[in-house]
């Protein structure tokens, strides 16, 4: 039986965090503007396990939207202390957490250890350094390598987030980031291309035209090969662009960027693209095999590759094959 992957948020917008990126807006990219108390967990836990068949199921507990470890440390153990006794039954197999690269220290990896914190999400966004410092993230790349080597030295499961689009950043230097995370060891990354958010400093940036947000068609091909580079170095991408949001959605504080709610899809379907566009058959019914997974990629946003593939084949199918990996496929009848 398959096991499925479930992780219980918990977001702690602004909590603790003196810098205020250029990008950054909590309020408006969580949808909530107060963390909730230490004695609110269990029931925010309750709530979701009542959800879910803990038997069948890997559960973790994820602290986002802040910086967890620049929280003063009593507050800090009052949040892990909440969730250990569910650790300790086995409902919740570890905790996720995010913080900066330069709120990490061994004394800070010992506490969170101690109560079953497993996996460590460092928010790099880059690591060029001029792209950086015009972010006005208030760290340095050499603050991401060191806690990058902290984290792995101890144990941990590590994440390297990135940010495509950034002031003065190209498609080039996202590489560079990408690759740069793969080389410090990551296990998980997200990728989010920049928005501009009313109410921050590249929202002030964009109406003075002096900052042009990335377009949407450049945000798809800058990551489907970022994705790909990832995927040849078995570095795991959590997410690819924003969670949907009403405030992004309806024109309340998106000025501009490339926000869609089917991003990922977009960007998948452009990946399984490059794979198919070479496509040597001369079967005028076509049958395309390839992970369950990536059926609807393949076959694409609005069906875009399957209507492409049209224009050649009489009729395009594609099949789901529990014994091909991620991005394999096969032409033919079924094996």
């Amino acid at each position: 039986m398959k096991v499925r992957h479930y992780n219980i948020p918990i977001f702690i917008p602004e909590l603790a965090c003196p810098h205020q990126c250029v990008f950054c807006n909590q309020e408006k990219i969580s949808g909530t503007d107060e963390a909730p108390k230490p004695e609110e967990i269990s029931g925010i836990i309750d709530t979701w396990l009542s959800t879910i068949d803990t038997e069948i199921s890997h559960v973790e507990l994820a602290f986002f939207g802040g910086s967890f470890t620049g929280i003063p440390v009593n507050l800090q153990e009052e949040y892990l202390k909440e969730v250990l006794p569910y650790i300790e039954s086995g409902e919740i197999k570890g905790i996720r957490l995010s913080t900066r690269p330069d709120y990490i220290n061994q004394d800070i990896l010992d506490l969170l250890k101690k109560y079953g914190v497993t996996s460590i999400e460092l928010g790099a966004q880059s690591l060029d350094k001029f792209v950086l410092k015009m972010a006005g993230r208030g760290h340095s790349t050499e603050d991401v390598k060191i806690a990058a080597k902290l984290i792995n030295e101890n144990g941990f499961e590590l994440g390297l987030q990135m940010m495509l689009g950034l002031p003065f950043d190209t498609k080039e230097k996202s590489i560079y980031t990408a690759k740069k995370i793969i080389e410090l060891g990551a296990k998980t990354t997200r990728i989010y291309p920049t928005l501009v958010i009313d109410g921050t400093a590249l929202g002030k940036q964009y109406k003075e035209g002096t900052y042009k947000a990335i377009c949407l068609e450049d945000a798809i091909d800058w990551t489907k090969d970022i994705i790909m580079l990832f995927e040849d170095a078995k570095v795991t991408v959590l997410r690819t662009g924003l969670h949907p949001s009403e405030e992004f959605e309806d024109d309340k504080s998106l000025l501009a960027g490339p926000y869609h709610p089917s991003f990922k899809e977009m960007v998948m379907t452009e990946v399984w693209k490059d794979k198919l566009s070479n496509l040597m058959t001369d079967e005028n019914d076509l049958r395309i095999f390839v992970n369950p997974s990536q059926v609807n990629f393949a076959v694409g946003y609005k069906a875009k590759n399957k209507t492409e593939l049209l224009k050649t084949h009489n009729s395009v199918k594609v099949f789901g094959d529990d014994n091909l990996d991620k991005f394999d496929f096969y032409v033919g009848d079924n094996r």
